[in-house]
C-alpha cells in the first residue's frame, strides 16, 4: 500500500521521480503515524487501545494490547496483522524512517546512513504477518466471501510492501505486494461496500499513480491500475469521513495533497488537529514547525 511523500508546500519537480518511485510503500507507514478520527474513540477494547499506543509511538504498549486481543480472539487475522504493524513501526522508528523530516529532502532520504536491520524485529514481523495470512486464508476456506479476511490480506500485503521498499529497498518486491494489496482491497469492497477502510488502497493507487508521466499512466492503466487523481481524492475523503482504522491515514494523505498543491494553511490545519489528538507523536509537531 505504498511510498514516501515530500511534506513541503512547494514540491520540486526534480525530486518528483524519486518521490513517485517510493509511493507504494507509504500507505501503512502513514496510517500508523496518524490518529483515528472517524468512527469512534480508540478505547474500550485491547485492539483499540493497541492502536492508540501505536499512534502515540508507544510500541511496547501496543504489543501488549494486541497480544491480549489475539488471546481473546485466536481466529481473528486482524490481531496478528496489528501486532506485525507494531514490529514494523518499531523498526521504522529505530531506522529513522518514521521521522517525516527525512521525507522533506529526497537526497537526504536516499543518502542517509542507517543502522543494520534488526533480525529479531524482522523475524517478529514476518512471523506475525505469516500468522495473519494463515488465519485469513483459513477464514476464506470456510467462506470465500469473507470481506474482512480479504481486507486483512490487503493490510498485510501493504506492510510487506513497506518492509520491502523502505527497509530492504527491493522496489520490485514492493510493487508486487502493492498490486496484491490493491487487488484484495477491491475484492473486499465488492463484497462489502461499507468496509470504508478498504477504499484507502484504491484511493492511494489512483492518486499516486496519477502523478506519473502520461506514458506510464497509460501503461499502468492497461495493466489494470487506477490512475485517476479525482477518483483518488474522492476515495481518500470517503475513508477519512467514514473509515475506522485507516481514516487517520486518509486524513494525513489529504493534508499531503493540500501541501503539494500549495495550500499550506489547509494542510497545516489538518496536521495541527492530528498533533492535538495524539500529543505524544512528535512527527506532526516537527512538520508543523517547518510550515509557514
Amino acid at each position: 500500500m505504498f511510498h514516501t511523500l515530500r511534506l513541503s508546500s512547494t514540491p520540486r519537480p526534480a525530486a518528483r521521480s524519486t518521490w513517485q518511485r517510493r509511493l507504494p510503500a507509504l500507505l501503512i507507514l502513514l496510517w500508523l503515524s496518524a490518529p483515528l478520527f472517524a468512527s469512534g474513540p480508540l478505547t474500550g477494547t485491547p485492539l483499540n487501545d493497541g492502536y492508540y499506543d501505536l499512534y502515540n509511538l508507544n510500541f511496547a504498549g501496543a504489543h501488549v494490547h494486541f497480544q491480549q486481543w489475539m488471546a481473546a480472539h485466536p481466529e481473528d487475522p486482524l490481531g496478528p496483522a496489528s501486532d506485525a504493524a507494531a514490529y514494523i513501526f518499531t523498526e521504522f522508528d529505530r531506522l529513522g524512517v518514521l521521522d517525516i523530516e527525512l521525507f522533506s529532502d529526497d537526497d537526504r532520504f536516499m543518502s542517509r546512513k542507517r543502522p543494520d536491520i534488526d533480525p529479531v524485529l524482522k523475524q517478529g514481523f514476518n512471523d506475525r504477518a505469516d500468522q495473519s495470512d494463515r488465519l485469513a486464508d483459513a477464514a476464506l476456506q470456510r467462506n470465500p466471501n469473507d470481506a474482512n479476511a480479504l481486507y486483512v490480506k490487503a493490510v498485510v500485503s501493504g506492510m510487506r510492501a513497506d518492509w520491502s521498499s523502505l527497509i530492504d529497498r527491493h522496489e520490485y518486491g514492493a510493487f508486487k505486494y502493492s498490486e496484491l494489496a490493491s487487488k484484495y482491497a477491491k475484492q473486499a469492497l465488492a463484497l462489502n461496500p461499507t468496509l470504508y477502510d478498504a477504499n484507502l488502497a484504491v484511493g492511494i493507487e489512483n492518486y499516486m499513480l496519477s502523478l506519473k508521466a502520461a506514458p506510464i499512466r497509460w501503461f499502468l492503466g492497461m495493466a489494470g491500475a487506477g490512475t485517476n487523481k479525482a477518483e483518488g481524492v474522492r476515495l481518500l475523503k470517503l475513508t477519512a469521513d467514514q473509515g475506522h482504522y485507516l481514516a487517520p491515514f486518509a486524513r494525513l494523505m489529504l493534508a499531503v495533497g493540500e501541501l503539494r498543491d500549495g495550500h499550506t494553511q489547509q494542510g497545516k490545519e489538518i496536521l495541527i488537529s492530528l498533533s492535538k489528538e495524539f500529543p505524544q507523536n512528535t512527527l506532526y509537531q516537527r512538520q508543523i514547525a517547518r510550515l509557514h
